[in-house]
């Protein structure tokens, strides 16, 4: 996504929460190299469900290789004419891509100034791409930081009805290892943001 300067006066837990959608936007939209591998072994966390994750997806990235990943990340999301998991809103919603959601989204990203980056050709309404709008949101990477009340509405409409399963599915996948773990991570996150956002007024 093409960004402007970021904007101060973000709480630290929104910058957390920011920190968390971002990685997970990268590493579902490319396999993780070195660099970034070496970032996910070093991750901690809690004794919550979305801290166990975590320390689990930190465990799987300290045995994992950069090839590996590669053969994983293609055969569950790109393949043989498609991969294991087709990643995009439109799909998961209608059960076709390009449909409807992505039109919706597509306004919706023009209405607050989101573009695609050159370089990139998927439809925006992958998780992938999702994952790092509602980053860039929260804390104003793409003009000023979003209210509460904006980023629960892009949430419910983008993000909410279908991306919980998208994790599900990701978790359970057959092609799955590294890629389980992530998906364990981000389901529990999904959770975690649905409810915060259903007990958000506005």
């Amino acid at each position: 996504m093409s960004a402007v300067t970021e904007t101060p006066q973000v709480s630290e837990e929104d910058r957390l929460r920011a920190d968390l959608y971002n990685y997970l936007g990268l590493i579902l939209s490319a396999p993780a190299d070195d660099i970034l591998l070496s970032q996910t072994a070093g991750l901690s966390g809690d004794r919550s469900d979305l801290g166990n994750a975590i320390a689990t997806l930190a465990r799987v990235a300290k045995v994992s290789k950069p090839k590996t990943l590669e053969r994983e990340f293609n055969a569950l999301f790109i393949g043989l004419g498609r991969g294991e998991l087709l990643p995009y809103a439109s799909y998961y919603l209608t059960g076709f891509l390009n449909e409807k959601p992505l039109a919706s989204l597509r306004g919706d990203m023009a209405a607050r100034r989101i573009t695609r980056a050159e370089n990139v050709y998927e439809p925006e309404d992958n998780i992938a791409s999702l994952m790092e709008m509602m980053g860039g949101m929260i804390v104003g990477r793409f003009g000023p930081a979003a209210t509460l009340a904006d980023q629960k509405t892009f949430f419910n409409k983008h993000i909410g009805p279908w991306a919980g399963h998208f994790f599900t599915d990701l978790e359970a996948a057959s092609s799955a290892v590294f890629y389980a773990s992530v998906g364990s991570v981000g389901k529990a996150f999904m959770e975690i943001e649905r409810e915060a956002f259903r007990m958000a007024s506005g």
